[in-house]
């Protein structure tokens, strides 16, 4: 009996090994009566998600209440849903700032995910594996592997090892956005049906192996503001044209990097390269990129003559009773209009004062296309309606300025004061969306579609928007 007890014992054992075995603190179950599983972090007073048998749709609070104390979700473990292959759509709440390495990896049924522009990193592999997911709305991506991204801002997000699965032959164009800093190593290892790639201006370095055997690409563009490649960033299959925005370049892994060839050997001795007009004798003096056989000087285009590049659509902020406006395409102007629906004469005996400005942009540059315009509400909400009042004819308000841009179906407002309840309507007056203002920035995703008109009520004041 004592041997076939130990013989059970070691099989457990050994059925275990390579297994992370589930472990917890708490198991709360959230609005929609699912169980989510965290454990304790920081001293106890937040929370992380952690590993569990999760299925269908998830739904991550920004809080959870056990044991009468309330604490915030701040983070999703590594491997936190590792392999849940039967889960299918994940939202994720706003208070979260990371999602840990593997978090999503192996979730093949996952098809939709929202991430907050409260997260400020994705770590390495998160969503390897996911082959189905095709929508993700996030607030700092645009879109990335044949996937569609959403409602992007100005956080600054590292494109991390491996976001996305290797082989990839769906990919097949990627737009990197402006608030993309960093491409990580291996982030598109073998996406080999990608066609075309945009690294924009804000991009500073690219890691190892980042395309390696991209091989559908027939050209690659390298920004002005790159200041480092990695090794095998573009190797595993040959180029015929580079293009280099460069005037001052920075050492590559040329030829004789035998195993860390930035580029392919016949990448070296048969492209290319295009680069500044003036800077022909820098590049055949620095290291790796002299390496290349055949360096010609261009207008920033390659060989052939392209369309006018178009102005990248303009930021709006409001800040310390300034409106300004932002935009990546370097000398680029503003033309705007800014109106308000304040009422002007009448004759009524009360006037409701809404103070609100309707905001349009677009960027201008010779030889530019126009930039797409970008449109704003601004509007103030008083601090405390109760101690409104004139003194001497002049009128005594204390009031927030809150700024209200759409992004598709996503609503971005910003200003708000912490806490205060955000509920968007359609014009019957059905709840299309709500939300509670956090920090200085808040998205409301809604149901409505671009170009319907909403109301938009923060507390006491209601705001009308049109969807852009």
């Amino acid at each position: 009996m004592k041997q076939v007890t130990t013989t059970i014992l070691l099989t457990i054992l050994l059925s275990m090994v390579g297994t992370k075995a589930l472990a917890y603190d708490i198991e709360v179950k959230n609005d929609d009566g699912v169980t989510i599983y965290y454990n304790y972090i920081n001293d106890g007073k937040e929370l992380e998600v952690t590993r569990g048998g999760y299925s269908g749709t998830v739904v991550i609070p920004e809080e959870v209440t056990y044991m009468n104390r309330t604490r915030k979700v701040t983070s999703i473990e590594y491997d936190a849903f590792y392999n849940c292959s039967s889960l299918t759509s994940v939202s994720i709440g706003n208070s979260v700032t990371s999602i840990g390495g593997a978090a999503f990896y192996g979730c093949s049924g996952l098809t939709s995910v929202t991430i907050p522009n409260s997260v400020t990193s994705i770590g390495n592999n998160a969503f390897l594996g996911c082959y189905n997911l095709k929508k993700v709305i996030a607030s700092d991506i645009a879109s990335w592997c044949g996937i569609k991204f959403e409602n992007f801002d100005s956080n600054p997000l590292y494109v991390a090892n491996h976001l996305y699965s290797d082989n990839n032959t769906e990919v097949t164009a990627l737009v990197i956005p402006n608030s993309v800093t960093s491409i990580g190593d291996y982030a598109f290892y073998r996406c080999s049906g990608l066609t075309s790639v945009t690294i924009p201006n804000s991009v500073i370095s690219i890691g190892n192996g980042a395309f390696y055997q991209c091989s559908g690409l027939t050209s690659v563009t390298i920004e002005n503001n790159v200041t480092s490649i990695g090794s095998n960033a573009f190797d595993g299959w040959d180029l015929p044209e580079v293009i280099s925005k460069k005037k001052n370049p920075f050492k590559i892994y040329g030829k004789s990097s035998e195993y860390f060839r930035t580029f392919s050997l016949n990448t070296f001795n048969n492209a290319t390269l295009y680069v500044p007009i003036g800077t022909i004798e820098k590049y055949k003096s620095t290291e790796g990129w002299k390496d290349f056989a055949f360096i010609e000087e261009s207008n920033g285009s390659g060989g052939t003559p392209t369309e006018p590049s178009k102005c990248e659509k303009p930021t709006i902020s409001y800040q310390n009773g300034k409106l300004t406006f932002n935009c990546s395409t370097e000398g680029a102007t503003y033309q705007y209009s800014i109106t308000d629906t304040d009422i002007k004469a009448g004759n009524a005996k009360e006037i409701q004062l809404g103070v609100t400005y309707n905001i349009s942009v677009y960027a201008t540059k010779a030889g530019y296309d126009n930039s797409e315009t970008a449109t704003a509400t601004l509007c103030w909400i008083d601090v405390d309606p109760k101690t409104e009042g004139i003194t001497n004819s002049v009128a005594n308000v204390r009031a927030n300025p809150v700024l209200i841009q759409s992004k598709g179906n996503v609503l971005n407002i910003s200003g708000a004061p912490e806490g205060a309840e955000i509920s968007i309507f359609n014009l019957s007056g059905q709840k299309v969306g709500s939300a509670r203002a956090i920090s200085e920035s808040t998205d409301v995703i809604t149901s409505l579609q671009v170009g319907e008109v909403c109301i938009v009520k923060i507390g006491e004041k209601s705001v009308k928007i049109i969807l852009k």
